[in-house]
């Protein structure tokens, strides 16, 4: 899948082609852990349970960010290997969590709106179908990104296409998501339910629409900075990291804080959720 043989891989890998920015990396750790535990308090405030997943993703964001500034307080060149692997894995299989609670969130919008029919498979299978696509792209990029802390080029060059091959998992279950997604959608709006004319489900489509370009984005980035090997550009260059996986990231976690699927939880089960940051109950 990479066109790297075994004999280049040890000669172009560094930890870092750049002295990593302690500011950068400490302002990220701080975000991170203000959204996450924003996101803890919502999900235990409200009880949205399937949101698990999205949190635990944020709390590896948090840590890799933590390791990210480690490696930044070190002397340039003498970085060492702990706080490079905790950074690089972590920021790795992050998403893949978030996509995790974004596919079970779709299947309670259809519960939400009795919208069963307007699917072109059944939601139980749906859901476990993307679920199971994620949980594999997670093992996928986890597995590499651990070959890839040896020092073997074969384990390294391994790693390096084991990475990939989680990122395209994920690529293409998120296209298959968009894609029920969009049908479902299409469907709803030529055939309204009856429960659509009273439930806010367009917000929550529009978080899901939004915060599934984002991760997309950011994997499609990342499968290119694979592509490209330790030498490429990308991995030259810190800022690419901020602007296409930090900043993507952190966006993806405040639209799901602002537009909380507690209030999908909610209009199902009754109960609190969260809108813009307020609790409030809900009367199914």
């Amino acid at each position: 899948m990479l066109s790297i043989h075994s004999s280049d891989v040890l000669a172009g890998f560094k930890y870092y082609h750049y002295t990593p920015s302690l500011p950068a990396a400490a302002l990220f750790v701080v975000l991170f852990a203000l959204a996450t535990g924003l996101h803890a308090y919502q999900m235990f405030r409200t009880r949205t349970w399937f949101m698990i997943a999205f949190c635990i993703g944020g709390l590896l964001e948090l840590i890799g960010y933590i390791g990210r500034a480690m490696s930044a307080a070190q002397q340039p060149g003498a970085w060492t290997l702990g706080p490079f692997v905790l950074q690089s894995t972590l920021l790795l299989v992050a998403p893949a969590l978030f996509a995790a609670s974004i596919y079970m969130e779709l299947g309670r919008i259809v519960q939400m709106v009795d919208g069963d029919t307007h699917l072109f498979i059944r939601r139980k299978w749906m859901t476990k179908i993307l679920v199971c696509g994620d949980v594999l792209s997670f093992l996928m990029q986890g597995s590499g990104g651990g070959l890839m802390s040896s020092k073997s080029a074969d384990s390294i060059k391994t790693g390096q296409n084991i990475v990939v091959g989680g990122l395209w998992v994920q690529i293409i279950f998120f296209g298959m998501f968009v894609a029920t997604t969009t049908f479902f959608h299409l469907r709803l709006r030529k055939v309204p339910t009856d429960r659509s004319a009273v439930t806010p489900w367009r917000k929550h489509m529009f978080a899901l629409y939004l915060t599934s370009g984002l991760i997309l984005v950011r994997s499609a980035v990342r499968v290119v900075e694979y592509l490209q090997g330790f030498t490429g550009y990308l991995l030259e260059h810190e800022v690419f990291l901020y602007v296409f996986d930090a900043m993507l990231m952190l966006s993806v976690m405040l639209i799901m804080n602002w537009i909380h699927p507690s209030e999908v939880r909610a209009c199902i089960r009754g109960g609190k959720s969260v809108t813009g940051f307020r609790l409030a109950a809900v009367s199914v």
